[in-house]
Parts: structure tokens; sequence; C-alpha cells
């Protein structure tokens, strides 16, 4: 059993308070949490990260539990921390999303679905289709930098087991997802616009035309005519999320302040 004297204690508990800042703040980001990745992995990966951070960041070992009603309240708080700074992330996503399958219901695609490998749920095909191009341009500026770069500062800012809910925090959340229809209506405007226009043109048409089959013609048209302008809607996806990168830093630092009781 000396084995086990090698583990300094002082150490190993420094090192379980950053694994678990660490582990709650990544798997409540979308990218982090996705089922793609084995769940072994996602750990080692965690693992490794708390061990390169646990010697360089400040954590005050007396908030290290000692019991059971501890180390709950200590795992819900960091849970609460995690989850609020994932959510303005899944809000920014969860908008593309809404816009795609708003532009996918307007072609006629409500019926055909795909597996969303991050979820597991039937989800429609131009969702994913803007979802996917959003995580790569996020991904393309850096955005992931962004949150392990607010991941240590989140040590500096908000305590091992703090989590202060101030009436600030809960507005900017409500903001947040208010403006994720504004940013839907933002990108999917376009192509809303186009198919509405066509499906009136379809309807003039078939009130002086009434021989024509119009529901035969007017399928694959939109079909056509919402591909076509989906694709020039990826630039206003691109757009939009380099906008949302450029103040992403701002909103994690800001977030953290007032977790922290600033």
């Amino acid at each position: 059993m000396e084995i086990l004297n090698i583990i300094d204690p002082v150490q190993f508990r420094t090192y379980m308070l950053v694994l678990l800042r660490i582990s709650i703040f990544l798997f409540m980001f979308p990218i982090f949490s996705s089922n793609v990745f084995p769940a072994t992995l996602k750990m080692g990966f965690v693992m490794v990260m708390s061990l390169l951070f646990y010697s360089v960041v400040p954590v005050d070992l007396s908030r290290f539990p000692l019991d059971a009603i501890s180390t709950g309240l200590l795992i819900m708080a960091e849970f609460m921390v995690g989850l609020t700074l994932g959510l303005c992330l899944r809000i920014f996503f969860g908008s593309v999303q809404l816009a795609g399958q708003v532009i996918g219901f307007q072609m006629g695609f409500a019926m055909i679905n795909v597996v969303d490998p991050q979820s597991g749920a039937n989800v429609s095909i131009m969702d994913q289709m803007g979802y996917w191009v959003c995580v790569v341009v996020f991904l393309i500026l850096n955005g992931h930098h962004i949150i392990i770069s607010a991941l240590i500062d989140s040590f500096d800012l908000v305590p091992v087991g703090v989590f202060i809910m101030q009436k600030v925090l809960l507005v900017k959340i409500l903001d947040l997802a208010g403006g994720l229809f504004l940013v839907a209506i933002k990108i999917g405007a376009p192509v809303i616009a186009a198919l509405f226009f066509v499906s009136v043109g379809f309807g003039l048409v078939s009130k002086f035309a009434p021989q024509m089959n119009v529901m035969i013609v007017a399928f694959p048209l939109k079909i056509v005519v919402g591909l076509f302008l989906f694709g020039l809607t990826l630039d206003i996806i691109v757009i939009v999320t380099r906008e949302y990168v450029g103040g992403f830093k701002k909103l994690l630092m800001y977030l953290l302040f007032f977790i922290g009781g600033g």
C-alpha cells in the first residue's frame, strides 16, 4: 500500500475540485456534450485538461466537501454555473435550427427527418444543415478557444461551489432567449418570404388555370427554390455566427462576473 503515499492529499483535492468544474462546464456546451463522441473519450479529455489546469488555477481547498450534503451542494452549484453558460450557446444554435425547421416546413420537408447525433431525436434536414454549418464556422473562428479561456478565468471570477442567481442574470438569459426568434427570422426571412410568394403565385395560377395540377408542379419547384435560396442563406449563417463569436467572450465574462456575486 506504499504506492498510495505517492499521491499528495492536497494535490488530489485540488485536482478533484478542478475536475468537477471542468467536467460539468464542458458537458453543458453542445459541442462537447455531443453523443457522437464516446463517453470514454470525453472523460479522458476532461481528465487530461484537469491535470493541466489544477497546478495553475487558484482553488480554495477549504471548499472541498467532507460529507455527502456538502458534496451535493457543491455539485449542484457547479451544475448551475455550467448550465447557465452552456445555455447561452445552446440558445444561439437553437435559433439556427429553428430557422432551418421553418424553412424545411415551407419547402414541404415536414415529413422528411433525420436522426440528430447530438440528441438522438428526429429533426429536419434543413435544421441539421444549418446547424452543422454554424458549428463548423464556430470552430473555425476559435469559439472553442474562447470556451477554454473562459473556463480558466472562471476560477478567478467564480469560487468553486459558488452560484449566486441575481436578477441581472435572469434578465440577460431571458433577453438571449427572446433573441432566439429574432435571429431565426433574420436567417430564414429571405427563404420564407420567397417560398411564400411562390405559394401565392401558384394560388393565382390555380384560379386562372384550374385545369393545371398545381400540387404536382408546385412541390418540386418549391424544393428547387428553397434549396437554391437556402444555399445563399448559408452566408447569412456565417455572418451571424461571426458576430456572435465576436461578443461571445464578453458574454461569458459578463455572466461569470455576476454568477460570482460581482
